[in-house]
């Protein structure tokens, strides 16, 4: 028996030699070695706070959605205004809402955010008892905009006025007012109408409401990703927000300035008012008590002395083409009108040709296939 024990004590020993010398490493770890002699490491240094960098500036947020018991007007009849800029895009007009009730933001054209996205207009959708406002937004594909017919390519399912072909935007001339002296890149396609419902209802569901739900295309287009309105898009929405002459009950549906050919430019020339409008009012400051966009002259291009029936045939005695660079007054399509020297028609010749007009915002064309 003790010869057992014996053993089991020589067999324990490097055991007992082991843990020795880990305790010891454990009691030398936090001291450092100077000439033989152990003497305690230095604390660590205090930690240092980092502050994160700042975030980047945050992209414009999209239009609030906003309710109302109240349904929106019916679309405004106007003209387009042809495109200023090449690589513009047109956004049609909608009715807007406010404590004041609805306002007309005119359809004007603007630069998209980035190469290769398109614009998908808002619409009012009746949903749950009241009129909701689905804001528009940018993306690679045209999502579901209500199935409400705007107009000048926007049929109510897709856009029919234009394509992006590399970096460069196409316009199609049959929807869309393009001068071709200032843009280059067009197309001619018919668009075959397949909507027999075309009308002025600016709204989607409830009582009168457009009868559309969102195609299975559209379905995918609302799943990618989306770009809110610019910051030029949300001015253009303020100035006529601030603009008493655009609310419907003080326009009747038929705001002077329909359409603009940039965003919140509503006293450029260029400016289009909708068929059947009153003059644009007066506005203080603006030189020899012009109108919006006219020195002197009558809106919409009107000639002086002529308000709105300069040109028979033309609303509200529009210029077709209106606003070009330079001033210069280009023909109508038809060729009516021949121009002088000084941009008017001739005295005897000015109501004797009656031009037709283009076609109108919601009875075009142009209804994409469903």
């Amino acid at each position: 028996m003790l010869k057992a024990c014996k053993d089991l004590r020589v067999t324990l020993a490097p055991f007992a030699g082991v843990l020795l010398i880990g305790a010891a490493a454990s009691q030398l770890s936090g001291c450092v070695v100077r000439a033989g002699v152990a003497v305690p490491a230095p604390p660590p240094p205090p930690a240092v706070y980092v502050a994160p960098a700042p975030p980047p500036a945050a992209e414009p947020v999209a239009e609030a959605d906003v309710q109302t018991s109240e349904a929106p007007p019916p679309l405004p009849q106007y003209e387009q205004p042809p495109c200023p800029v090449a690589g513009y895009l047109w956004t049609p007009g909608y009715w807007a809402w406010a404590p004041a009730g609805y306002y007309w933001v005119p359809g004007t054209w603007v630069a998209p955010p980035r190469v290769g996205l398109l614009w998908t207009p808002g619409y009012w959708g009746f949903v749950g008892g009241v009129y909701a406002f689905h804001a528009g937004y940018w993306g690679p594909h045209v999502g579901f905009y209500g199935g409400v017919s705007y107009g000048f390519g926007y049929t109510g399912v897709g856009f029919a006025g234009g394509r992006w072909v590399g970096n460069s935007f196409s316009y199609n001339q049959s929807v869309t007012n393009v001068n071709v002296t200032v843009v280059h890149n067009t197309y001619n396609e018919t668009v075959i109408n397949n909507n027999v419902s075309v009308n002025r209802v600016s709204y989607n569901g409830g009582a009168g409401g457009i009868t559309a739900a969102p195609t299975a295309q559209e379905r995918l287009a609302a799943q990618e990703p989306h770009v809110p309105p610019t910051q030029a898009q949300h001015q253009h929405v303020q100035q006529a927000a601030a603009n008493p002459a655009l609310l419907a009950k003080n326009n009747g549906g038929r705001p002077a300035i329909a359409a603009t050919p940039r965003p919140a430019a509503f006293n450029a020339p260029g400016v289009v008012g909708a068929h059947g409008a009153a003059p644009a009012p007066l506005h203080a400051g603006q030189p020899n008590g012009s109108r919006p966009g006219q020195n002197g002259a009558a809106p919409n291009g009107a000639h002086p002395g002529q308000p709105n029936a300069a040109h028979p045939g033309q609303p509200n005695g529009a210029h077709p083409y209106a606003g070009q660079p330079n001033g210069a007054h280009q023909p109508p399509a038809n060729g009516a009108h021949p121009q002088n020297a000084n941009g008017k028609p001739p005295a005897a010749k000015a109501n004797a040709a009656k031009p037709h007009p283009k076609p109108e915002s919601g009875k075009h064309e142009e209804t994409a296939q469903r």
